[in-house]
């Protein structure tokens, strides 16, 4: 009848209108979601920038009080692509370059478990102290800090080995802190030294472009 064609019509007008509707938003929807992606990457870049910056200015707790000492602070130039590219073969390589050492630790802060660089830093200041008495102060701040329970920069190592740790303290040696910082070094070489190398930050340095002349001075 008329009627049922008139009726099948507008049902199928309203669905056209709605297809289109429907078409168009998620076109709306894609754009800014392209747009977010595009703000956060420069904003984790920036961010990375930033904290790249002040570890290269301020490489360790020892370095820091030379440089304010000699009134400077020293600078290290950004990589070469190809020396980037050396860090990709082994850790220690990464470690061994004092950019790659601070590009690193601004991407364990980005992932919030930068403790795991800063225990292992100080462990190696903690080995080259020579004085007995320096020793057994250094042995008890770095407990207070990455070791006992609570611990404001608490690392995830097991309980045998913090016992060890406590029972040593009143007459430290320089292998004080040496299970727990192999433990560490572990840690850091399996689960985000590879997450690093993935990383934007380590792709960006690996970049024939640099990522600005601040990162290429500082």
């Amino acid at each position: 009848s008329g009627s049922a064609r008139r009726e099948m019509q507008s049902a199928l007008l309203l669905a056209v209108r709605h297809g289109g509707r429907m078409e168009r938003g998620c076109r709306r929807r894609s754009e800014p979601e392209e747009a977010d992606k595009g703000r956060m990457k420069r904003t984790i870049i920036k961010d990375w920038k930033t904290r790249l910056s002040y570890f290269l200015q301020n490489p360790s707790n020892s370095n820091k009080r030379k440089s304010k000492k000699a009134g400077k602070h020293r600078n290290y130039f950004r990589p070469s692509p190809e020396e980037a590219q050396l860090w990709s073969e082994a850790f220690d390589e990464l470690l061994a370059s004092k950019y790659g050492l601070a590009a690193f630790r601004a991407f364990l802060k980005s992932e919030f478990c930068e403790e795991n660089i800063e225990f292992w830093l100080a462990c190696e200041d903690f080995k080259k102290t020579k004085s007995p008495q320096k020793l057994t102060s250094k042995a008890k701040k770095i407990y207070n800090d990455f070791i006992e329970k609570e611990a404001p920069k608490e690392i995830n190592i097991d309980f045998q080995t913090k016992n060890m740790i406590a029972q040593n303290l009143q007459e430290a040696t320089h292998t004080c802190f040496s299970a727990a910082q192999k433990r560490v070094y572990s840690l850091m070489e399996n689960n985000s030294y590879p997450r690093f190398l993935e990383s934007e930050f380590y792709q960006e340095l690996c970049k024939k472009t640099p990522i600005s002349r601040a990162a290429q001075g500082t």
